[in-house]
């Protein structure tokens, strides 16, 4: 029992180290926030922009109300799930910022807390990050959420949050390996999930082979669900269809992703590359 405390501890030291960070560099965080909320609303006012770009014709028949939120759905969802991804592959580059990654990666303590605590982190901040956008949003478009069902959706969130840790993990092996340009090879992952799963517009006006791959992204499932959710209130009980498929990627990818970073570690061990700069 006390060894299972002791490696509780452990993981929430990299939690208060990460809220640290923040504290210490909170002006860039505020940065990021602005910024952020900034682009949710210039998206969510394509919504309201269709009519007057469509100069009175067939646009003029959308339903720009249905479409800002419908935009605002999608950019909310994934500023949630890619601040996750982030995060965890950032895991590599704070240490080298810090220049404490041959400390970190050297002590006697095991991967999986390190990343436990790591995780719950990016979960916590991504939830009140996005938490944040919302009220802002809201506020600005006056948006009317007393019929959705905001618990489902952030149930379906925290569902679809294992896939993308799985997936942040691994690509996190980037920055290990690669420590001149690892950080920026992992967009990468970021981009062809973004192209496919339908962030900004139905996925299915994509073409033929990248509807196919849409099936293979979390990100789609989660979009789908949190949409209805919002959008038409369905109920949590209904949810189910879109939340088994984001777990049961989670469940593969979370043990996968794990693997390929000791894998990883023990090679960059090896050869030398836990370097404090790149």
């Amino acid at each position: 029992m006390a060894a299972v405390v002791g490696q509780l501890r452990a993981s929430y030291a990299f939690v208060e180290r990460n809220f640290n960070l923040i504290k210490r560099y909170w002006s860039w965080e505020l940065v990021w926030l602005v910024y952020s909320i900034a682009e949710s609303l210039s998206v969510s006012f394509i919504g309201l922009g269709m009519e007057v770009i469509g100069g009175g014709g067939k646009a003029a028949t959308v339903d720009s109300r249905y479409l800002v939120l419908y935009l605002l759905i999608g950019t909310l969802v994934w500023r949630y799930l890619s601040s996750i991804f982030y995060w965890i592959t950032n895991m590599i580059g704070i240490e080298r910022w810090e220049g404490t990654i041959e400390y970190t990666l050297m002590a006697p303590v095991r991967r999986i807390v390190h990343m436990l605590g790591q995780t719950f982190f990016a979960v916590l901040y991504s939830m009140f990050f996005t938490g944040v956008i919302l009220a802002v949003t809201a506020l600005i478009f006056q948006i009317d959420l007393s019929n959705a069902n905001l618990f489902g959706g952030v149930l379906l969130l925290l569902a679809g949050s294992f896939s993308f840790i799985g997936i942040g993990i691994m690509a996190s092996v980037l920055p290990l390996l690669f420590p001149e340009r690892g950080e920026q090879m992992t967009h990468v992952f970021i981009a062809l999930l973004l192209l496919v799963s339908g962030v900004y517009y139905p996925v299915s006006v994509l073409p033929g082979f990248l509807k196919n791959l849409a099936v293979f992204s979390p990100a789609t499932y989660v979009l789908d669900g949190t949409r209805r959710a919002l959008l038409e209130g369905l109920p949590t009980s209904q949810m189910w269809q879109y939340a088994w498929p984001v777990l049961l990627m989670g469940a593969a990818l979370i043990p996968l992703g794990l693997w390929v970073f000791r894998m990883a570690e023990i090679y960059a061990k090896k050869t030398g590359k836990l370097h404090r700069n790149g």
